[in-house]
């Protein structure tokens, strides 16, 4: 799938949350009142911009990385700030706030079976609303704003766009950028006020299969578990018809998928993992995401997309925090040869 965008642009610029994830393996997740232990601790990245553009920096992306938010003026905000630098991310545009400290989440995840628990403080990341971005100005190629439902002042109603974030996208489309969309998983009824709105201002819109089924009312998961192949393309194909311009991807433990405005689809099954191999799951979506975003920034077709996805999401597997699994583009594909790919996904 060739681009469209205009030459001069190049680059991402990925905004919304930038949190510290503070990643503790317990030994079992206590009842009430109950003790657990820690048995070891990890510091890592978390929020969608700042995994997306990590993990793009680690995958060896050859175009520009741009961040953009806000962190606090704290040991945590300057640890981001610095960690920008030395993965060559230009920061000018995440702003510094004395008045809010950094987010963070506490990750608590049982070292028996993976389960994550989070305990999360929004932070400056609540008073973010993206006034001080000048597209214009900005010489990037697509536009990544993630997480919806958990930036409070986009989240904001807006008399004409509807939300706040829905008039940012909007902004970035007519300044010539692609837009680009990331939500946060969370059991609530909010999906439809706030995530549709900004559904008419995106071109590309990445949801696991969850909050895809949550904004549009399908069921995609049986209660067996089972993945509702037919309910995953209903969905994905209510996402377009509210608005949403090029194309929709959802990804799901067993894979991806993808439909384009043209109405063709695409499978990609994910990759035969051994469960030991499965160090945690945290940040497997948002680096899907960032091999998808790094082959639509490079114009590739669709399916190489989604193969790419997978087999980045494959090598964030295999680290407990949600970036420093990922190393090159290459030793990701390699996996893909190491497991090979689970069986193809059953659609009609």
């Amino acid at each position: 799938m060739k681009s469209k965008t205009l030459p001069s642009r190049n680059g991402l610029l990925a905004g919304g949350n930038w949190i510290i994830d503070q990643v503790k393996i317990i030994d079992v997740y206590p009842q009430r009142e109950q003790l657990a232990n820690i048995r070891r601790q990890s510091q890592g990245t978390g929020g969608s911009p700042y995994n997306v553009l990590v993990d793009l920096a680690h995958l060896g992306a050859s175009f520009p990385l741009m961040g953009a938010g806000m962190v606090g003026d704290d040991d945590l905000g300057r640890f981001i700030l610095q960690d920008c630098k030395r993965n060559k991310i230009d920061a000018r545009n995440i702003q510094t706030t004395p008045k809010w400290p950094t987010s963070y989440t506490d990750v608590m995840t049982e070292e028996s079976n993976g389960h994550r628990t989070f305990f999360h403080h929004r932070g400056a990341n609540a008073i973010w609303d993206g006034n001080d971005l000048d597209f214009k100005k900005v010489k990037a190629r697509i536009f990544h704003l993630g997480y919806l439902l958990l930036l409070d002042a986009l989240d904001a109603s807006d008399a004409k766009y509807g939300t706040k974030a829905a008039a940012l996208l909007h902004a970035a489309q007519q300044a010539g950028l692609k837009t680009s969309v990331d939500v946060v998983s969370e059991d609530s009824d909010r999906f439809g006020r706030i995530v549709s709105p900004s559904l008419k201002y995106v071109d590309y819109c990445i949801l696991n299969e969850i909050e895809a089924g949550k904004t549009t009312g399908f069921r995609v998961r049986e209660p067996d578990g089972r993945l509702n192949t037919t309910s995953l393309r209903h969905a994905a194909g209510a996402l377009l018809q509210a608005g949403v311009k090029d194309l929709v991807v959802i990804h799901f433990p067993e894979g991806g998928f993808a439909r384009m405005r043209s109405g063709e689809d695409f499978w990609q099954s994910s990759l035969n993992l051994p469960p030991k191999y499965i160090a945690g799951t945290a940040g497997a979506g948002d680096a899907f995401a960032a091999g998808v975003l790094m082959g639509l920034h490079e114009g590739w077709d669709m399916q190489r997309c989604l193969f790419t996805g997978v087999c980045t999401a494959a090598a964030s597997l295999s680290d407990a925090t949600c970036t420093e699994g990922v190393k090159s583009l290459s030793a990701a594909l390699k996996l893909a040869k190491k497991f090979g790919v689970r069986p193809e996904l059953e659609h009609s």
